[in-house]
């Protein structure tokens, strides 16, 4: 791509949302999570999945630290403000990775791949796939290998979040104790979901309270939580040394966990074990952001951990319809050989995604601003649109058996 499009960060113009230093702890953070979730999804890791989790976690930390120092700032939330900049983060590399992955399926995906991808391609751009998949009784754990965008259910639930939580901010961060009305809420809040998961059927299919976004709430309240003054203030007596060793016991904690659940079958997951994990990754959040210059911080702090978290979104898009579409059958190859080629090709999508879509979009790049920008808008929505109507629709199963001939009288 031509340095030209993209101005130098010192040029860029600034936003609200990015005038604070990355805390690098937490974007090696983001980088394990994503990796606990590719080792998962490729069967090496059975409690990979909680890393989902820890982004919820991440997730509400960040934007609720953004919306309350906005708040500070200037004595309000500019809302539109921040839908904007989280549309121009997030929907750019969804829309490519949805529009590409209906074309890979298009070209190389079974009938039954294709026929599900054209069923869930509008809930995806509703931001709605969780509750497409709860109302429709598509479970998680056992259909999610057939759909292409099953991935996108947590997506969907962090979006709904982002359109829900910063209006209660915007009420209550008013005024001297707006960050004590918010840890209460926060907290209350947490409480409540969790009171959801437990209280709602999950023994046969846990796929309505794994997926739901009453359910999972706690686990983006409680990173919200962390992110309050009063939080802060309770943990600002650990620094130094006490704080590493915490770090390092909840990061031990949370990396057990991974190695130890297995799935739905473990009991304890979704009556309270779920919301102890967002705890400890809660906890182990607010300690990085205040101590980062600890033992588990410069570790998480590495380059390596950095560049995967830099490119988690990106990576977390692409890699399960690359899973799907290129099982061992398909590459020859299976085990810790697939593992890595699909982790490679994974990274090498969100790289191009992130350099040639990404970054320009949210930088501002000269052909994504102003009414050039709005044109390339309304021509990637009306291209999408007319992908998704001019595919042909599969006939499942037309030509698998001839039922007239299963009727017709013997000679």
């Amino acid at each position: 791509m031509p340095t030209s499009t993209l101005a130098p960060r010192s040029h860029r113009r600034r936003t609200p949302g990015q005038d604070r230093a990355h805390i690098a702890p937490l974007d090696g953070l983001r980088g394990v999570a994503v990796l606990a979730v590719l080792l998962f999804h490729a069967g090496h890791l059975g409690g990979g999945f909680l890393g989902v989790d820890l982004f919820f976690v991440l997730s509400g930390f960040l934007i609720t630290g953004l919306l309350l120092k906005e708040a500070t700032n200037t004595d309000k939330i500019n809302l539109i403000g921040f839908w904007g900049r989280r549309a121009r983060r997030l929907l750019p590399a969804l829309t490519v990775m949805g529009v590409g992955t209906l074309l890979l399926t298009w070209a190389f995906g079974s009938p039954a791949q294709l026929g599900f991808a054209l069923d869930d391609a509008p809930w995806a751009a509703a931001q709605a796939t969780n509750w497409h998949y709860i109302t429709e009784h598509i479970g998680y754990w056992n259909a999610a290998g057939s759909r292409i965008y099953s991935h996108l259910w947590s997506i969907a639930v962090e979006w709904q979040f982002y359109l829900v939580w910063p209006l209660v901010v915007a009420v209550l961060a008013r005024g001297r104790s707006g960050g004590r009305r918010i840890t209460a809420v926060a907290a209350a809040g947490a409480l409540a979901s969790l009171t959801c998961m437990v209280v709602l059927p999950h023994a046969i299919d846990a796929t309505r309270v794994y997926e739901g976004t009453d359910t999972r709430a706690f686990s983006l309240l409680l990173g919200s939580l962390a992110a309050t003054a009063p939080a802060r203030k309770a943990l600002a007596p650990l620094r130094g040394r006490s704080a590493d060793i915490l770090c390092g016991l909840l990061a031990c904690g949370l990396g057990a966990s991974w190695f130890l659940v297995e799935g739905e079958s473990s009991a304890s997951l979704f009556s309270g074990g779920l919301f102890l994990h967002s705890l400890a990754a809660a906890a182990l959040i607010a300690l990085l952001a205040s101590s980062p210059e600890g033992r588990i911080g410069r570790i998480l702090g590495g380059a390596v951990p950095r560049r995967l978290g830099d490119l988690s979104y990106s990576i977390y898009l692409w890699h399960w319809p690359l899973y799907v579409l290129l099982p061992q059958e398909v590459l020859g190859f299976g085990g810790w050989s697939r593992t890595a080629a699909l982790i490679a090709l994974s990274v090498a999508a969100a790289a191009l995604s992130k350099t040639a879509v990404e970054d320009p979009i949210r930088f501002r790049a000269r052909w994504a601003t102003g009414r050039t920008g709005l044109a390339v808008l309304t021509a990637g929505t009306l291209a999408a649109t007319a992908l998704w109507l001019l595919i042909p629709r599969p006939q499942l199963g037309a030509h698998s058996v001839d039922v007239t001939r299963l009727t017709a009288p013997r000679p």
